[in-house]
């Protein structure tokens, strides 16, 4: 009895860590512009609730912005940022709630807070001819960017480049509908150690065990080491699902970026499928499949991904 207990619990976790899937107030100044390379801090949000994003800047070019997963970070990236930076100003930023950047004990966590704040970003650095890479529920946070009709974001988003997206309606763990019991998440979230649920969510997102070293286990449970850090995955997966996110989907085929859609040939997390469909919804879209590979294709085959998009960026 007590080990279906904790198998549910470490299930419960690694789905919470892993698992997929805009309004707010006028915003205040930036406290620093994108400008040096380098890791930074910026403000955004509204003014009596400013939220400090964290992000970092290499290279020159046209800007790409990459958009991580849930439960990721910038470090998700450390494996394609640097050779898309001998091209292109890029810029890894985490999300609120997640790796270096504020945990603010609201509820502001869905992907329409997520997506408001990117946009703010976008607009004040002025960043232009942008491509976006969203991972998972970055994938998501980017779709809502492109399908954002603020007159202020015409013409800056060139291109997009969606790995393993969320998108539509998907069967829904258990573990999620868990998330918004009080004694479940206290279980799931907040006494399993956080190594423990990182190593298993690890497994889950990568098809190749072997891959996943200690460093990568270790950054991926440090946010999981405080109140905060808790708090935004509990707050976070009780709003994976986007409110009307059927009626969203139906305006996927008026983006008229062009698109990559990269998929992983065994992911567990959001399938095949729900790329395919995507395919089928975007005319300007086109689909590529990564071979050996589960959820998280920037980090489990970086050389595959990197292939892609340079590919994609250079048409």
């Amino acid at each position: 009895m007590q080990g279906r207990i904790l198998h549910r619990i470490l299930g419960l976790t690694a789905l919470t860590i892993f698992v997929l899937t805009a309004a707010v107030p006028a915003a205040r100044a930036a406290a620093v512009s994108i400008v040096a390379d380098g890791p930074s801090f910026m403000r955004l949000g509204p003014p009596e609730a400013p939220v400090k994003l964290f992000y970092e800047t290499r290279g020159s070019g046209s800007p790409i912005l990459l958009i991580h997963g849930f439960g990721s970070s910038t470090f998700t990236w450390r494996r394609i940022a640097p050779a898309l930076a001998e091209n292109h100003k890029v810029i890894a930023v985490d999300l609120k709630g997640f790796g270096q950047s504020d945990k603010p004990l609201d509820e502001h966590y869905s992907i329409f807070d997520q997506a408001e704040l990117i946009k703010q970003l976008i607009l004040e650095n002025d960043l232009k001819d942008l491509t976006l890479i969203g991972h998972s529920y970055g994938g998501g946070i980017s779709l809502m960017l492109a399908l954002d009709d603020d007159p202020r974001l015409q013409g800056r988003i060139e291109k997009l480049i969606l790995l393993d997206t969320i998108a539509y309606s998907q069967n829904i763990p258990v573990a999620f509908k868990m998330m918004d019991l009080p004694l479940m998440s206290q279980l799931g979230v907040r006494m399993v150690p956080p190594e423990v649920q990182a190593r298993v969510a690890l497994k889950l997102a990568y098809l190749d065990d072997s891959k996943i070293g200690e460093e990568t286990v270790e950054m991926y449970a440090a946010p999981l080491r405080t109140k905060a850090g808790k708090h935004a995955v509990i707050q976070s997966a009780r709003q994976i699902v986007p409110q009307g996110l059927d009626e969203i989907s139906k305006r996927y085929p008026t983006i008229k970026q062009p698109t990559l859609i990269a998929w992983c040939d065994n992911d567990k997390i959001v399938p095949l499928d729900i790329g395919l469909e995507l395919r089928r919804n975007m005319p300007t879209s086109r689909l590529e499949i990564i071979e050996q590979c589960g959820h998280m294709p920037q980090e489990e085959q970086p050389e595959a991904t990197l292939r892609l998009i340079q590919d994609f960026l250079r048409r």
